[in-house]
């Protein structure tokens, strides 16, 4: 197991309605992210997206997206969000495909106080959709295999079609040093370019 997944060891687990219930709490905490305007050029579509049709997905995903733009939400915003995209340790949920395009294009963003946590997520989604080994016992045992788990082929699919801008994210020279650690960047060129890097 990598880093990023033993970090999410401190993740909270939910399920359904405890997803809604932590929705529900951030718009109590911070009311005005709800009534902002999505018109951020990264949040371009997101409220097109049909969030509530998606297998335990709570609607209110486009009021964390851009609570992660704000500097005091941003951060319980990225708590939220991490734990309704993710459905335990190994498995994210089937509605991390539709927000990695927000995702990416999120942390692109220069001046977003959560960045570095945005990528620590991207790096998770990009390590968690790589497609299991169905002879490797350990993997299928830890993991299960990828036709029990098609949120790991959306994600794949997701990180091919904004391939173009998260390799524009890894070649930002302007990106602070250590934003994204040798690492981190290996797998996401890996979620990009699968055909370079064999499993």
């Amino acid at each position: 197991m990598s880093g990023k997944q033993g970090q999410g060891r401190d993740m909270c687990v939910m399920d359904a309605a405890a997803k809604e219930a932590a929705v529900a709490r951030f718009l109590r905490e911070y009311p005005q992210i709800e009534r902002a305007a999505c018109d951020h050029p990264a949040l371009l579509g997101c409220t097109d997206v049909d969030w509530s049709q998606i297998p335990g997905c709570p609607a209110g995903i486009p009021v964390l997206l851009r609570g992660l733009l704000d500097e005091v939400a941003g951060p319980e915003a990225l708590r939220v969000l991490g734990n309704v995209l993710m459905n335990s340790v190994f498995h994210t949920s089937t509605a991390m495909p539709a927000a990695l395009p927000f995702l990416i294009g999120l942390a692109a963003v220069p001046d977003i106080a959560v960045r570095p946590g945005l990528v620590d997520l991207l790096v998770v989604a990009a390590e968690l959709s790589s497609p299991v080994d169905a002879a490797n016992e350990r993997q299928v045992l830890l993991l299960g295999n990828d036709c029990d788990h098609p949120e790991r082929e959306g994600g794949r699919a997701a990180f091919a079609a904004h391939a173009s801008a998260l390799r524009a994210l890894l070649e930002d020279e302007a990106l602070p040093d250590g934003l994204i650690s040798a690492d981190d960047r290996e797998c996401l060129l890996k979620a990009v370019e699968p055909h370079r890097y064999p499993s």
